[in-house]
């Protein structure tokens, strides 16, 4: 039996419950040559609704290549709890010191050393278009008995719920 479909309300809930408290992620962007390049992020303290925002230098090469091309992926992992995320969406570069002020942590001094006033830094802004997930359902023993009785029984196994989330309106 198909799944019903995720309303756009329940795909950003679930997508917000996946990516909380996973602090980084990867971030791929398509550089000059068509190449694909990732690169870890730090992902802001900020509720999920479809917005995603990251801090960097203004002349880091991710900054380049998103303004060449906008299209990118971040894929979160938590192997603790056997969560996996991959959203993708359309990236934008802002310099909104509000916006600044308003995600600054005093751990990015390490990379910022002038502080949230730093004319470096620059915002990434990632609106999510869509995402796939990857989720046990239950703990990494329970899931390792089921794969060892599945390969005894040469039958299949469920341990987990895999789904694609339309995230844009």
């Amino acid at each position: 039996m198909a799944e019903k479909p995720m309303t756009h309300a329940e795909g950003v809930a679930k997508v917000a419950e996946l990516v909380k408290g996973v602090r980084i992620c990867m971030l791929t962007t398509i550089d000059v040559d068509g190449k694909l390049h990732s690169r870890p992020m730090a992902t802001q303290e900020t509720d999920f609704d479809g917005d995603l925002w990251f801090l960097t230098r203004d002349d880091s090469p991710k900054v380049s290549e998103i303004r060449h091309e906008s299209e990118v992926n971040l894929a979160y992992a938590d192997a603790k709890s056997s969560k996996f995320i991959s959203i993708s969406g359309v990236a934008y570069v802002l310099k909104e010191r509000g916006k600044i002020k308003e995600l600054w942590n005093p751990m990015y001094k390490a990379w910022f050393p002038d502080g949230e006033d730093d004319p470096r830094i620059t915002v990434i802004h990632v609106r999510a278009k869509e995402a796939e997930y990857w989720e046990a359902s239950s703990s990494a023993l329970v899931r390792g008995m089921k794969y060892v009785l599945a390969a005894v029984t040469r039958g299949s196994v469920e341990v987990g719920e895999n789904r694609k989330v339309t995230l844009e309106r």
